[in-house]
């Protein structure tokens, strides 16, 4: 370990000898090309830097199943979650331009900025939108943009003030999405752009990144891009054969600050230079400087660590922390500075080696998440000098037992509900409901049983299905959308009370936060 005292010397180490090891491992390319097609992934990027220089930035395989076009260097995939630190980076430029500080109050820029608990509202920093301390549950509030929205990002930013806490302000780490929402709408409150122009202009375009886009329409404009993917026929998401989903059916925009860029391995390359170099563009100039570079990758909140299975417990770090839009942990002695991505049918990984000044980029367009972890160690090892240890292998052997172990946790729940119910004619279950946060559902009969809509989140609505007692299992004419679980309470009287939800898969992305839910009849609320 590096103590604080001796970083400028190893800084300067660092520029004049190469890593341990100053090349990717020989055979690298065929290995990568071999285990893609093991796990059946379609397309790959990668992208790698050490010392400044770039050793590999190139595509596998193909954008889309069933189509001949590759991947290549300039092919942008959606990086997901990755895109925080492109947020940070924003608000670090403004930080830099004396527009904003760090600690400075959210209603300072935002006036009409609401949480829950009014001391939040007043304590609330431009530091806490960023390290997941608020208080919030994890993923609370993501169903305003997943799977999709009508919302803006203003309203949904305005929706915040309904979300329930679920511990104290600055307790602990739990990690959510819609305070990034929060911090690009203050970038556009504070500028006068949106997050959009703002990043395209001030932060891509200065990179030197000029192929990747932080836009919808442009991304969808660039002829060499990728297709998202995933797996859903094999009883749940996850499991199945691989097919492609409609890449116009992606998260909400609201939330784009969270994670909406897409970017290819050349650009990647730039973002891993000016990283490693603490916001120093290549050919001189800064991005921002190296006071913010500091703050980004400074620990505020710890993570809690979850045990690793035994194949995979030097994974597990001592330590994890979260910085502004970074992942810091240890890792055999070193520390890795990271972060993953997910949206839905890609996921990346971003990882930096500081004092091996290395950094790399994997990015596929698909779920299939361990052959990113694989990759993401084996490449770690061989720059910190570290034997092989069959990493991807273990990671797929890991993942393998996962998806089994839900798809037969599914079977034994779907095997024994009580064929009791429901206590209602179907026309009594129908009516509008409303969430404080989310909004409004709509049940109504539909054939011989009933279907709902979720009305802030267009082509989000389907069949209920009874499963026992009276809750009922949605059929959503979107395959691609997570089933849940719908339980009607009743009053007194007969009538339907309230309405709770919760996700049917045991494996479902946090992000549908079903449970965060509590549906009332819309005439009460009013």
């Amino acid at each position: 370990m590096r103590i604080v005292r001796k970083a400028a010397f190893a800084t300067l180490l660092l520029c004049i000898a190469p890593a341990l090891h100053a090349a990717p491992p020989e055979g690298f390319e065929a290995r990568v090309e071999a285990l893609r097609k093991q796990a059946g992934v379609p397309g790959l990027s990668l992208a790698i830097v050490e010392n400044g220089q770039t050793t590999m930035a190139r595509g596998f395989g193909v954008r889309q199943l069933g189509r001949p076009e590759t991947v290549d260097g300039a092919t942008i995939l959606p990086t997901g979650s990755t895109g925080k630190a492109f947020t940070v980076a924003g608000l670090a430029i403004l930080v830099d331009q004396g527009r904003i500080k760090w600690d400075d109050k959210v209603i300072d820029h935002l006036p009409w900025f609401r949480m829950y608990d009014p001391y939040v509202t007043r304590e609330m920093t431009v530091r806490d939108l960023l390290v997941h301390r608020s208080g919030l549950g994890l993923g609370a509030g993501d169903l305003l943009f997943v799977p999709r929205t009508n919302l803006s990002r203003r309203e949904s930013v305005k929706r915040l003030a309904h979300i329930k806490p679920a511990t104290s302000f600055r307790y602990g780490y739990a990690y959510d999405n819609i305070l990034y929402m929060v911090a690009g709408q203050l970038i556009e409150e504070v500028t006068g752009q949106t997050w959009e122009a703002f990043t395209a202009e001030h932060v891509l375009k200065r990179a030197g990144m000029n192929v990747s886009t932080a836009d919808e329409d442009a991304r969808f404009a660039t002829a060499n891009r990728a297709f998202p993917h995933a797996r859903m026929n094999g009883g749940l998401r996850g499991a199945g054969d691989q097919e492609r989903l409609d890449e116009r059916d992606e998260l909400g925009r609201n939330a784009a600050p969270a994670g909406g860029l897409a970017i290819s391995a050349e650009d990647m390359t730039r973002w891993l230079k000016i990283q490693l170099a603490h916001g120093a563009l290549p050919e001189g100039g800064r991005l921002f400087s190296e006071e913010q570079a500091k703050e980004m990758w400074t620990p505020v909140v710890l993570q809690p660590i979850s045990p690793m299975p035994e194949e995979l417990k030097p994974a597990e770090p001592m330590f994890d922390g979260y910085a502004l839009g970074w992942d810091v942990r240890d890792y055999r002695g070193a520390k890795l500075v990271w972060h993953g991505g997910a949206v839905f049918g890609f996921l990346t990984a971003v990882v930096l080696i500081p004092e091996k000044n290395v950094g790399f980029s994997i990015i596929i367009n698909s779920e299939d998440g361990y052959l990113i972890r694989g990759l993401m160690f084996e490449l770690i090892d061989h720059y910190l000098g570290a034997p092989d240890y069959g990493w991807p292998e273990k990671w797929a052997g890991f993942a393998k037992k996962r998806v089994a172990a839900g798809v037969a946790a599914m079977k034994a729940q779907q095997a024994k509900p009580a064929k009791v119910g429901p206590s209602l004619p179907r026309g009594r279950y129908a009516g509008t409901f409303t969430d404080p946060w989310y909004g409004n559902i709509e049940i109504k009969p539909a054939g011989k049983g009933l279907a709902i809509d979720f009305k802030s989140t267009p082509r989000m609505g389907g069949r209920l299905e009874h499963w026992q007692y009276d809750t009922f299992v949605t059929r959503f004419d979107d395959k691609t959308i997570e089933p849940a679980y719908v339980t009607f309470a009743l009053d007194a009287d007969g009538k339907v009370d309230r309405i709770t939800m919760k996700a049917v898969s045991p494996l479902a992305d946090f992000s549908y936060d079903y449970h965060d839910l509590l549906f009332t009849p819309a005439a009460a609320g009013k």
